[in-house]
């Protein structure tokens, strides 16, 4: 009553033996009676009438007048194609989910591993440039690395835009870096430091403000970060007296702070947004970054920190996201 291929399949699409047994005897039959079915079958009505019952709520078979009729086997076997469709999408997210959770768990399995050693990696930096060259330093071992700092005071921004901005900017530029920063309401009263913001924008990093920072600190990508040596007090005139602390657990902490911060902050807005609607309306005309660069008399490297500097300010992910978003609000 089994044909050995026929069976096979029914199987790899999820149908027990059994289940594939009586599917395939009510095929042959058309029309039965439990008791008929489990006759030919030679197994007990009362687990026939079970598998029967399973059968029907996968769709092969159906119920008229205390018969059981089978289904088309298209009809039936489509039914069980897009079931085992979906049992290998869920199962496809749950195996994308546990990679995703590799990296999170292993930050775990570290940070408890650093917690019994008692060994933190903690590098006491008292120069700027040292500490600059600290950051790049971190940032070249696996770029584009994701950096992320809070400046509450406006000396301490005013010194950064000053002397950094624009090997900031080229290490962005570069693809080293990619940036994040909130800084307070009141360092951007400072021209020097508003400049920097907006140059800073253009190039494409994200630059948000908040009334109230706390404190001074930044991580570069999951494995370093840097705090003051005394939290919420600004770098003194002449030093920086902080620590560059390499240990996942004290890194996560300084993150999960910087994202709150970064959400309750408020994004700069551009000055250079002319700028940014002229190579959005010329991508919307189709012109590719090379003759959008022609056609502005500025370089491609240029015009692509205008785009990112726009997606920066517009929230979009993409650059079809951000025409879309600048359609909206009437850029275009």
């Amino acid at each position: 009553m089994r044909t050995t291929r026929d069976a096979d399949t029914l199987e790899s699409l999820g149908l027990t033996r059994e289940q594939t047994s009586v599917y395939t005897t009510v095929l042959k039959l058309h029309r039965a009676t439990p008791g008929e079915i489990a006759e030919v079958v030679e197994r007990p009505a009362d687990d026939v009438l079970d598998t029967l019952t399973r059968l029907v709520r996968l769709g092969a078979v159906e119920v008229q007048d205390g018969d059981y009729l089978a289904r088309h086997p298209a009809a039936a076997i489509g039914r069980l194609v897009a079931d085992r469709l979906d049992r290998l999408a869920r199962e496809s997210r749950q195996l994308d989910a546990a990679l995703d959770a590799v990296g999170r768990l292993t930050h775990h399995y570290d940070a408890g591993r650093d917690h019994q050693s008692g060994q933190f990696s903690v590098e006491a930096v008292s120069d700027a440039d040292e500490l600059y060259e600290s950051v790049v330093g971190l940032a070249l071992q696996a770029p584009p690395a994701d950096l992320v700092a809070a400046i509450p005071d406006r000396r301490t921004m005013g010194r950064f835009a000053e002397r950094y901005t624009g090997a900031w900017i080229q290490a962005i530029e570069d693809g080293v870096l990619r940036s994040r920063t909130v800084v307070s309401v009141s360092a951007l009263a400072s021209p020097r430091v508003r400049e920097g913001c907006d140059r800073l924008v253009a190039a494409g990093a994200g630059v948000r403000t908040l009334d109230n920072v706390p404190s001074w600190f930044f991580a570069v990508g999951d494995d370093a970060a840097g705090l003051p040596a005394a939290w919420g007090t600004p770098p003194p005139e002449h030093a920086y007296n902080c620590y560059l602390v390499r240990a996942p657990v004290a890194v996560a902490a300084l993150r999960a702070l910087f994202e709150e911060l970064w959400t309750r902050a408020t994004p700069v807005p551009s000055r250079t947004r002319g700028d940014a609607r002229q190579v959005l309306r010329l991508a919307a005309q189709g012109l590719s970054d090379e003759a959008i660069a022609r056609h502005l008399g500025v370089s491609v490297r240029t015009v692509r920190g205008r785009f990112a500097g726009a997606m920066s300010e517009l929230g979009a992910q993409s650059r079809f996201h951000a025409g879309v978003e600048a359609a909206r609000r009437g850029w275009l």
